[in-house]
């Protein structure tokens, strides 16, 4: 009885897979180098992170947190923002990184090995100096994302005073005065949230 001519090449496949190198990666027994564009474990660039939130915001397996502390602040001089990611919550989809606004404050790196037994080691974070604002202790934003800011709008920037003070203060670090029971005038050049600027604004212009 002859084999049929499929059994034989499945026979040659085998044979041939014998004395052939393998296919598959040696991995774990080997570190393995994914390809370019491989999408794995997001990290957090301190020096290029500016602590905006967008990452955050974009996030569909809500896998990043912005955390702030209480409004009103307690401790202005005190406070931070914390970025953080969660590994074991992330699907790797990328939107954090195609929505950064520095482009390389959050990306995904080639790391792909994340398997651990205890879901606290698959959190890391970064934290941000917060801005508050002078007269109601209400966050702004991070001093990172206005000095960003400044480097973006250039001249411009020197339209408005918060980021003027906020420029001017990394040369010549003056502090602002006691805030006053009332609203007064000079308080158009302290660092202020936009809420407390507009009201000031309006009581300078109307009275």
């Amino acid at each position: 009885m002859s084999i049929p001519l499929p059994k034989l090449r499945e026979l040659r496949e085998a044979f041939r897979s014998l004395f052939s190198a393998p296919y598959t990666t040696r991995f774990p027994y080997a570190p393995v180098e994914p390809v370019d564009g491989f999408r794995g474990k997001p990290e957090f660039s301190e020096e290029h992170c500016v602590g905006c939130g967008a990452c955050a915001q974009v996030c569909i397996g809500n896998a990043i947190k912005m955390i702030d502390p209480e409004e009103p602040v307690k401790k202005p001089e005190n406070a931070v923002r914390k970025m953080e990611v969660r590994f074991d919550m992330c699907n790797f989809c990328g939107n954090c990184q195609a929505h950064c606004i520095t482009e390389k404050g959050i990306q995904l790196t080639k790391i792909f090995d994340l398997s651990c037994f205890d879901r606290k080691l698959a959190v890391e974070s970064i934290e941000k100096e917060l801005i508050v604002c002078e007269l109601c202790n209400s966050i702004i934003t991070t001093r990172d994302h206005l000095k960003w800011l400044i480097r973006r709008l250039g001249t411009l920037a020197y339209g408005n005073p918060t980021l003027l003070l906020v420029n001017q203060r990394e040369l010549i670090p003056v502090e602002s005065g006691k805030p006053a029971e009332d609203l007064r005038r000079p308080d158009i050049l302290k660092v202020l949230c936009p809420r407390c600027r507009q009201t000031v604004m309006v009581k300078d212009i109307w009275g």
